[in-house]
């Protein structure tokens, strides 16, 4: 193992294991509807949006600040007179959100398999803690992991900590996910690998140019690739 170029692998879970912005989306749908009496359904979406922007450092990622902050947007569209009812149904498809199944991507339960073992594995998320360990207890793929760490925000700082926690540092380590603004780029920055895995349902806010000049920077269009990758890598 050490003579590897990479001896820890983490990885992303919403979006890069097993679907999650596909629920958001139908959430927001729902919100929409609710407030379709008020303002057009892109307005609506507009003005949410503002307000995850803004209540991003208060709330942090995750399904309780998605639902506090289309209770914001509900009074802000509706100048206060938000029926009750309104405000009770945006809690109830919160609350429907954190029950949702959970489905794997294509792929994710054969890579990590044909890693486990041979590389020190670590899931590196963020978002609600609760929410976060039941999807990945109803995935079926946490005996695959050697760490699973929750955080609050992925910043340069943060795979520092975790891979010099877990391994050799970040020049030994890669990270894997569907964000360039959380999975890759600070992961490279911090001198990490970045592999780029696309989907298709990224939310707005991760989204930032590619870093194609970054010599560690990789892309593969599903988890299928990580293997041979991983494999073929070279320092």
């Amino acid at each position: 193992m050490s003579n590897r170029p990479v001896s820890v692998i983490g990885f992303d879970a919403d979006d890069t294991l097993w679907q999650n912005e596909q629920y958001y989306k139908l959430t927001e749908s729902h919100f929409r509807s609710l407030l379709s009496a008020y303002a057009e359904g892109d307005r609506v979406s507009e003005r949410l949006l503002e307000a995850e922007k803004r209540n991003l450092a208060h709330y942090g990622f995750g399904i309780k600040g998605f639902t506090l902050s289309m209770i914001e947007t509900a009074l802000e569209i509706t100048e206060g007179r938000a029926p009750s009812s309104v405000i009770s149904e945006i809690l109830a498809i919160g609350r429907d959100l954190l029950g949702h199944p959970v489905e794997c991507l294509p792929h994710a339960r054969d890579a990590l398999e044909a890693l486990a073992g041979k590389y020190f594995l670590v899931m590196i998320t963020k978002g609600d803690l609760f929410d976060q360990e039941r999807k990945l207890a109803q995935s079926g793929l946490g005996d695959y992991f050697d760490a699973v760490e929750i955080v609050s925000d992925k910043t340069a700082t943060t795979y520092r900590r975790i891979f010099g926690k877990h391994g050799e540092g970040p020049e030994r380590s890669m990270m894997i996910g569907n964000s360039l603004k959380s999975d890759i780029v600070p992961a490279i920055a911090a001198g990490a690998w970045g592999v780029f895995v696309p989907h298709d349902l990224t939310w707005v806010l991760e989204h930032v140019d590619k870093p194609t000049e970054a010599p560690r920077f990789c892309e593969i269009p599903d988890l299928g690739h990580v293997p041979d990758l991983v494999a073929n890598l070279k320092g």
